[in-house]
């Protein structure tokens, strides 16, 4: 079986789970998988609840990228893997993880993939997300607060101090290797509409 990869990448907030969520909508369900990068945080047990909360998630040294890299080559080589679970709430790896079976179309999606050369060379079609920066920012608010447990304060204080100074240096300047750029991500029906026959003839 023929495994099509398709990256999807743009900032904190900017869409990309709803176009993500909308490509899996146009495959039958056996047919497309997704790893999201966020699954491949690196442990750390080694130190307390209060110092993982401080420290800097969206750097790529945040990331067990390799891993991601590995599971990527099996999947696109038809062998199942066991994608590691990340809780948000505890700031760690859980001990369980989730098996993954190869299937036509392998969605990637995150923040930095396309920063790391071996993992965009996996990626037949990279697509980034880009919207402006205050509705990301609206967005992650809305999302952290109702469905990751965070403060307000909290969330700006991160996106201050980490979130907006990454995605400067590391996310911004990734675009550059996208060959498809979407405004507003999957609330773009005319943009997504014309991905999902790309992929179509791809496979095809």
């Amino acid at each position: 079986m023929q495994t099509t990869v398709i990256g999807v990448a743009g900032g904190t907030g900017s869409g990309k789970s709803t176009l993500v969520k909308k490509l899996r909508e146009a495959f039958a369900e056996k047919d497309v998988v997704t790893l999201s990068h966020d699954y491949y945080y690196k442990e750390n047990n080694d130190i307390t609840l209060e110092e993982r909360r401080k420290l800097n998630y969206d750097h790529p040294q945040a990331f067990d990228t390799q891993m991601m890299i590995e599971q990527v080559k099996a999947l696109k080589e038809g062998v199942p893997v066991e994608r590691p679970e990340y809780s948000f709430v505890d700031h760690n790896r859980l001990a369980k993880t989730i098996k993954v079976i190869p299937a036509k179309v392998l969605i990637v999606e995150g923040i930095l993939i396309f920063e790391n050369k071996q993992l965009r060379d996996l990626m037949d079609i990279k697509v980034f997300v880009d919207t402006d920066a205050d509705i990301r920012l609206a967005r992650r608010i809305l999302r952290d607060v109702s469905e990751r447990g965070r403060s307000m304060k909290s969330v700006i204080s991160q996106y201050i101090t980490t979130v907006k100074p990454m995605h400067e240096e590391f996310v911004e300047p990734s675009k550059k290797y996208a060959d498809v750029i979407i405004p507003e991500g999957g609330f773009n029906s005319v943009a997504v509409t014309m991905l999902i026959e790309n992929i179509k003839s791809v496979i095809r």
